[in-house]
């Protein structure tokens, strides 16, 4: 069984763990002080989630901003073993429930089409079949692949 929950001080090794899983595509996190403190910052504000189940390592993490009208999704990511079991819907869903007031928006940035994480990752099928439409090119992420806009309107 999977539990979603506000992430805890302890829950930052997995946090960094999850990274590790995903640095291949992102770039370089785990040893990144700035990453450590966004993680931290967002531990402290209860706007970082998790799912686990048991005494499993975190099957995957949600950290999320903005406020009326706009919210973002900043850093979602399942580990490698829970991809496809309904993790990343379960912290969707769970961010959407605490973190959500409408009408507005929730956007986030993500692999663009050309990326060689697009497809692997599943993260543009998995944006849009949570109802997220490709919106406009983003910055180039940290280590140079396209990245894009999706965003979902709310009501």
């Amino acid at each position: 069984m999977i539990t979603t929950r506000i992430a805890r001080e302890q829950d930052f090794p997995g946090f960094l763990e999850l990274a590790a899983q995903v640095e291949h595509w992102f770039g370089a996190m785990v040893a990144e002080p700035g990453f450590h403190r966004a993680v931290r910052e967002h531990i402290r504000r209860s706007s970082a989630l998790v799912a686990v189940s048991g005494q499993s390592p975190l099957l995957g993490g949600l950290l999320f901003g903005g406020q009326a009208p706009t919210y973002h999704v900043d850093w979602l990511v399942v580990s490698a073993q829970a991809r496809g079991s309904g993790v990343g819907r379960a912290l969707m869903a769970e961010a959407e429930r605490r973190f959500v007031r409408g009408p507005g928006s929730v956007e986030v940035i993500t692999f663009g089409a050309d990326h060689p994480g697009a497809v692997t990752s599943g993260a543009r099928v998995f944006y849009e079949r949570l109802g997220f439409s490709p919106a406009e090119a983003a910055d180039p992420g940290p280590e140079g692949g396209s990245r894009q806009v999706y965003r979902r309107a709310i009501g």
